[in-house]
This record gives C-alpha cells, structure tokens and sequence, in this order.
C-alpha cells in the first residue's frame, strides 16, 4: 500500500524498500529507492497510519527526501557573501548597504587626518568615509595579496629590491601611507597597482646594468713578416728609382 500510494512518478521509479522507521502510535514512515535521473541517493518516504483497533491502513503523505548520501545542491548564500572580487562587470551596480561596517559618515571624526581633510567640505564632500575598520581591512588585505612582500614575483626579487626605495614609488596619503603606495614604473608588473613599500620586483629604480670599467690590456702591433708578398712596381720616368733622366722642357 505504501508503494502504491507514491503516484507522482512511473512505478519504475520506485525502488527498493529501504526500511521503515516509527514515528509514534501507529504512525510508520517507509522508504523506497529513488531511481529518477538526477536524485542520487534520494528516497521516496511514505507515511501510513491507523486508528485504534482497526486494521484499516490509510497514506498520510508521500515525499522526496534526501539520503546520507544524496547529491545536494551547494546551500544557498545570499548575494553579499556569494560575490568575489572581479565579479563586477559593466554596466553591473554593486548596492552598498547602508550599515556597512567598513564606511562611517561623513561628518564624524576619524583618526586619519588625510580622511579629516577631506570628509566633510561645507557640506559639499563625501557622504561616506572608510571607518577604521575598512581601512584595516584593505590593509591586511592588499598585504597578504599578490601586491604584499608574500607575492612570488617579490620574494624572487632581491632583498634590496623594495618598493620603499623604488624611485617610481608613489606613497599613498593618510594612515596607509606608513605601508603602502602606487607602482608608476610602465615596465614593471604592479604597474598602476597599489604596493606594499616592502613588496618587490626586479623593476626596481636602483637595479642597474654592470658595466666593468677595468682598463683594457693594450697589446703592441706585431707585423708577421712571412704573409707579406712582394709586388713589382713599374717605374715612371725621371723617377728617383728608374735612374733615367727626365726630359727637357722646353719653350717652343
């Protein structure tokens, strides 16, 4: 009875019976293989019942459940937490709720003077500034990334290679200047990428090209005498070497 009672598919999707478990008095649940495509370790679970001294069973319900190894879908997460970085395309708008932790009016007093400056301009500046908590946490979060001293393009660069002493090291402003500025090197990776000052590459304004200024050893010219070949030369006339006197001039 309770096989039959499960009416939403063929009966060749029902398989097996799995077991039975009492839910009370009276009270029965069944469970029958699942074999639709796509429900791995699925069952189907029938619940019957009676009432007292009757020998009359009747369905209380039929499901769908899940088994300890069923294939589930991934729990569901709301948008916030679901979205990585990148995910953002064009045209796409990325809604800032209104209790961000990370953001604080802007009329109140931070303790960063560069956000003091300009956090509120006669009522004309930003609404929003970032709280302590959401500079801390891009803090921690550019210096563990591929831009930190952990980057593998940095810990292969050489220990004096730092973006502190880099020339083309561009410190940002307020409490993240102490640690962090902008790359403006066009060769260099990071290009345009905020850095931390002990991030590094082989870019570095101070890696020069080696260049030996040791004297060169000057050797004298030596003839080889063997390789000269000998070259008859015509004499001209009146010649020091032809030995003819040379012709008069005369004047017509």
């Amino acid at each position: 009875m309770a096989r039959a009672g499960i009416t939403e598919v063929e009966p060749a999707d029902v398989g097996e019976h799995l077991g039975a478990i009492a839910e009370g008095d009276r009270l029965v649940t069944h469970f029958f293989e699942c074999r639709l495509a796509g429900y791995r370790g699925w069952r189907w679970a029938v619940t019957v019942t009676r009432v007292p001294r009757s020998r009359h069973v009747t369905i209380c319900e039929t499901t769908l459940l899940p088994g300890p190894d069923a294939l589930l879908a991934p729990s569901w997460l709301p948008w916030q937490e679901r979205l990585q970085p990148g995910d953002l395309g064009v045209g796409d708008l990325l809604p800032t709720p209104p209790d961000d932790e990370r953001l604080a009016p802007g009329y109140l007093l931070s303790d960063d003077p560069a956000v003091e400056e300009t956090a509120w301009e006669l009522g004309l500046g930003r609404v929003r500034v970032m709280s302590r908590e959401g500079r801390t946490e891009t803090a921690q979060r550019w210096y563990d990334g591929d831009h930190g001293p952990g980057a593998p393009i940095s810990v292969a660069a050489p220990r004096t290679a730092r973006c502190g002493t880099c020339g083309f090291y561009l410190p940002l402003s307020g409490a993240l200047r102490q640690a962090f500025g902008v790359c403006g090197n066009l060769y260099a990776p990071d290009d345009g990428r905020v850095v931390s000052a002990d991030h590094g590459c082989g870019a570095h304004s101070e890696t020069l090209v080696e260049t030996s200024e040791a004297p060169v050893d000057e050797l004298p010219t030596v003839y080889d005498d063997s390789e000269v070949e000998a070259i008859t030369v015509s004499r001209a006339p009146g010649s020091v070497e032809s030995g003819e006197p040379p012709e008069p001039y005369g004047h017509g």
